[in-house]
């Protein structure tokens, strides 16, 4: 299946790098593609099991889905994995 999840904190090409590096790391993830201008992360997956690990792999890296908490945490660990990506 694909989807597409609006996500917070999304800034620049270092914080996309960052999620795409992440998310597809995960297991029955594919085709991950972040668009920077709409703020949405797009995949495909598998079970419902492999979504929420995309949606907890987000909030873990500061980029919670649009209606979620978006705490200042969250705000600087966004700062944090755009700064990792802009590295890598």
């Amino acid at each position: 299946m694909e989807t597409t999840i609006y996500i917070q904190n999304l800034k620049c090409g270092g914080c996309s790098n960052t999620i795409t590096k992440n998310v597809s790391a995960i297991q029955n993830i594919s085709n991950v593609t972040v668009n920077v201008e709409e703020s949405s992360v797009t995949f495909h997956y598998e079970t419902e099991t492999n979504l929420a690990e995309v949606k907890n792999k987000l909030q873990s890296l500061g980029y919670p889905e649009d209606g979620e908490a978006n705490s200042l945490g969250s705000k600087a660990k966004s700062y944090v994995s755009c700064a990792i990506g802009k590295m890598s």
